[in-house]
């Protein structure tokens, strides 16, 4: 078997204005990127707004582990097997981030014959909208200290400035820094300190805007930090977001691409899940569900960090309404969950197997609490056994009331996903999804994020100490109640210790600190050890990563 970089290499690709029409796009609405990439302006689509609006699939998966689920490759082979079974259909994913690229994870495309091309663009710098998010971030950052330096008219304490620097690399050794050193032409010393650019609030203004004017006008709400007297300042009254929205302009366009068997996808936008809301862009998910019958998109890491902000965040704010839900395990995963080490996976053992299913098992019933009906998609690995299959099918059928697929999409593309989208078009179209979020708006702060805690995690609740708690009352206080809440936390684990896996409860949540992200409309609660910028593992995929003599690019896969 060929490897993932070389299947892409081997693929003909099409025209991407071939690719714009099979979707329904004008070609004057098109903004090539070369060959095979394209910036799409919606509003030069005739009659765009009208149209109905197609059925929305999420993929979601399991709690991660070291050996791997296939989410983005599942939802890939998921899209072209409703191609293949006659449907109109498109993808909604995320843009790849520098810093997984360069650190442990590689590429994010998607793999085997289940990708979507041209792989090394999209993973390398792409449209350079990951770049203008950065841009217009930092510009902000600038912005503030620039007007303290000329007087600071809007009387900013400059020990409560709530704005970051953010790059898209992980860096752990720009998480805090002192700013503004070598005297005074270069301004106030000041504790200052860096997130990736996936966590910034612009990107996730980028990710739920309507359109450029919602974008500016939520960029105008950021709250970049607050007076003596403890008054918020904001963006708009630093004047920074006309600058930034140009910056912005050409970025917030949806990127159009292709998987290898030609069905058009949207690649935009790119918060993780673990540490933002981890959903692609709103603008890209309503543009393809205006342009297509079927939409699959995908949540970042497991169901209770993606798949929930995509129901409590992203659907809730942009009033989309899933038909259903695909919950992505390998076999090797869930016997991870189920104790054995990675080097123990590729031996039958259904005893792990079984206790791995637990997780599983708890992700499929969240899914369930918004009302939106599941399917489980077992993304096939060649040590996979017929009794393991057989295992997981059965345990899902006589204890969870939902049905497991096989899926070979990674070896034979979208013909290895065809049972699964005649299953998955038989469970949009059964009439059953019934969309709620978890909680009210109308719910003060603590409890939304303890009532995730409790349902979504399986907690006995949440711990934070007197200053924490103080944080929320003040964040009620000010008017920011009817938020949601958007978790960073761990992802290997529904606790926030990522060495519990499988479904442990009754644990408790630690509450570290509450950030408002006023712009993008929600306030952000970090739990545990979660940092905001990753650093590098010991050996960085970036060793590995090189240009041959052929000029190729390798080590990205």
């Amino acid at each position: 078997m060929p490897t993932d970089i070389e299947i892409a290499r081997a693929a003909t690709l099409k025209p991407i204005a071939a690719i714009a029409d099979r979707a329904g796009i004008p070609q004057e609405a098109l903004n090539p990127y070369g060959k095979f990439i394209a910036k799409v302006d919606t509003s030069a689509i005739p009659d765009f707004a009208s149209k109905p609006d197609g059925k929305l699939i999420l993929v979601t998966a399991i709690s991660p582990t070291p050996a791997g689920e296939g989410k983005t490759t599942t939802t890939v082979g998921l899209g072209d097997g409703l191609s293949r079974i006659g449907r109109n259909t498109m993808i909604a994913l995320r843009e790849p981030s520098l810093g997984p690229c360069f650190g442990v994870k590689g590429g994010a495309a998607g793999g085997g014959y289940a990708q979507v091309v041209p792989m090394e663009q999209i993973n390398l710098h792409f449209t350079g909208d990951f770049h203008a998010i950065t841009s217009a971030h930092n510009l902000l950052a600038a912005m503030i200290d620039n007007h303290v330096y000329w007087g600071n008219a809007l009387a900013l304490d400059t020990r409560y400035i709530a704005w970051r620097r953010v790059m898209d690399m992980n860096d752990r050794a720009l998480r805090s820094t002192v700013s503004s050193l070598g005297g005074a032409s270069n301004g106030f010393p000041r504790e200052d300190g860096f997130d990736i650019t996936v966590a910034s609030e612009v990107m996730a203004i980028f990710c739920l805007a309507k359109d450029l004017p919602d974008l500016e006008e939520r960029l105008g709400r950021i709250v970049i930090g607050r007076t003596r007297d403890k008054r918020p300042v904001t963006a708009a009254e630093l004047k920074a977001t006309g600058a930034m929205s140009v910056l912005l302009k050409d970025a917030v366009m949806p990127n159009l691409v292709q998987t290898l068997e030609g069905t058009p996808a949207f690649v935009h936008g790119g918060p993780f899940a673990n540490i933002a809301h981890g959903c692609n862009s709103v603008i890209a998910t309503r543009a393809a569900l205006k342009l297509a019958d079927y939409v699959v998109t995908e949540a970042g890491f497991g169901a209770d960090l993606g798949a929930e902000k995509f129901f409590d965040i992203k659907c809730r704010k942009a009033g989309l309404k899933p038909a259903a839900a695909v919950v992505v395990a390998t076999v090797r995963a869930l016997k991870m969950h189920g104790g054995l080490a990675k080097d123990s996976l590729v031996r039958e053992d259904l005893a792990a197997l079984e206790a791995g299913l637990a997780n599983l098992a708890r992700h499929v019933e969240n899914i369930r609490k918004f009302g939106v009906p599941p399917i489980v998609a077992i993304n096939h690995f060649t040590s996979d056994t017929a009794a393991e299959h057989d295992l997981i099918r059965s345990f899902c059928r006589n204890h969870l009331g939902v049905e497991a697929v096989i899926c070979r999409h990674w070896a034979e593309g979208g013909a290895g996903a065809e049972e699964l989208a005649n299953k998955v078009v038989a469970l949009a179209e059964g009439g059953e999804a019934d969309f709620a979020p978890l909680y009210p708006d109308v719910m003060p702060l603590w409890d939304k994020l303890e009532t995730v805690a409790r349902e979504i995690y399986g907690a006995a609740g949440l711990v934070a100490d007197a200053k924490v708690r103080a944080r929320f009352a003040e964040l009620e206080g000010a008017g920011h109640g009817a938020l949601p809440v958007c978790v960073a936390k761990t992802q290997y684990s529904f606790s926030a210790d990522p060495t519990l896996r499988g479904a442990p409860s009754g644990h408790m949540v630690p509450v570290r600190e509450l950030r408002l992200s006023a712009g993008a409309g929600f306030v952000v609660a970090i739990c545990g050890d979660i940092m905001t910028m990753p650093g590098l593992p010991r050996e960085p995929a970036a060793e590995r990563i090189h240009i041959d003599a052929n000029g190729q690019i390798e080590g990205l896969f």
